[in-house]
């Protein structure tokens, strides 16, 4: 296993033993490849770097208190993964291929996964781009589909650390009709000014609302939001949200745990009546926010605060369904879903 202080990790780029390849040329997915060096070939015409042919995954692998190593609902990013490359008019690979290159890159680096006592887990990056050289504004004809893998801790700071964030009016992630719903390197692209504007002003997150009338709530710039009012679990239904698989799966523990789930639109004045709320995504599965500042543009002094919980502790909800979530990835609980799937 590598030498690694598994219990700080942080979420980072870490050097692992490979990254696999596959190419799409000509009509069809070549070979699978295996490379020790991160770094790869490409044209510097290639569409992915002029107009943003580009689209990209998030899931995790972990090692189980049972010793036995899981992948948590790959089919679901598979599925994802290839929604957003039909946007784009692009080839994406089959559920089949994604599925064989997650198997095969975390063996091939099974000494980067962290051992189950750090609650670590490998992070596994699937990255789908245009890559035969073009100057036309048009979909890529050729395809380099990669897997990539890392071992990580939290996102950021710590896990269940709740945050401050802060509502961004005067700033979109997403555009109405536009690409919202779609996991494209594009999206994230636009959410760097206000966030890196947001960070600057001491808050951790910047929560977007809906680009068209800017009166409910849409998501965070790296994942859902979700909130708790007595024995419900509310979060927004739009158009322009990524479909993020965690909240996705934490509807389905929500149901288990007899709680009632509110999939609809959010109001931003409803803030004031949630006991919990949260982000909620691939990396931490849950971070808690206890304090929204809501303002008429970031840099504003006047500001409306919401507050939620205590500062230093999540949820007693959201606690427990992160830890059924948790749970069910490190094998310490039943998988009544069978969302986990084995690596032997």
């Amino acid at each position: 296993m590598a030498n690694f202080d598994w219990n700080n990790l942080g979420f980072s780029y870490r050097k692992t033993n490979t990254i696999l390849s596959c190419s799409y040329k000509d009509g069809q997915w070549g070979p699978v490849e295996s490379h020790t060096d991160d770094n790869i070939k490409l044209s510097a015409f290639a569409g992915a770097l002029h107009y943003s042919i580009e689209c990209f995954e998030g899931l995790k692998a972990f090692r189980g208190a049972d010793g036995k190593v899981r992948i948590f609902r790959p089919d679901e990013n598979a599925a994802r993964l290839q929604r957003s490359a039909a946007f784009m008019g692009i080839a994406a690979p089959s559920t089949e291929l994604f599925i064989e290159m997650c198997v095969r890159v975390v063996k091939e680096n099974i000494d980067f996964l962290p051992p189950y006592e750090s609650q670590a887990s490998m992070y596994l990056r699937p990255t789908l781009i245009g890559s035969n050289p073009q100057l036309g504004v048009k979909s890529s004809t050729e395809c380099l589909f990669l897997m990539l893998c890392a071992p990580v801790g939290a996102y950021t700071g710590g896990n269940l650390q709740p945050s401050c964030t802060v509502i961004s009016r005067d700033y979109d992630r997403a555009a109405p009709n536009g690409t919202g719903n779609l996991k494209l390197g594009s999206n994230y692209a636009a959410s760097l000014y206000s966030y890196n504007l947001a960070h600057k002003l001491g808050y951790e997150a910047v929560l977007y609302l809906d680009p068209l009338t800017h009166t409910c709530i849409d998501e965070f710039g790296s994942s859902n939001f979700f909130a708790i009012r007595d024995n419900s679990y509310i979060t927004p239904k739009s158009d322009t949200i990524l479909p993020s698989i965690t909240n996705k799966s934490l509807e389905a523990v929500a149901k288990e745990l007899g709680m009632t789930v509110e999939r609809r639109k959010v109001p931003v004045e409803e803030l004031s009546t949630f006991e919990e709320v949260g982000e909620c995504g691939t990396a931490v599965v849950i971070t808690p926010v206890y304090r929204i500042d809501d303002k008429p543009a970031l840099e504003s002094g006047e500001v409306t605060t919401y507050s939620f919980g205590q500062k230093d502790r999540c949820g007693e909800k959201s606690l427990k369904l992160y830890k059924t979530i948790r749970g069910i990835q490190y094998g310490e609980i039943e998988d009544p879903f069978g969302w986990c799937m084995f690596v032997e």
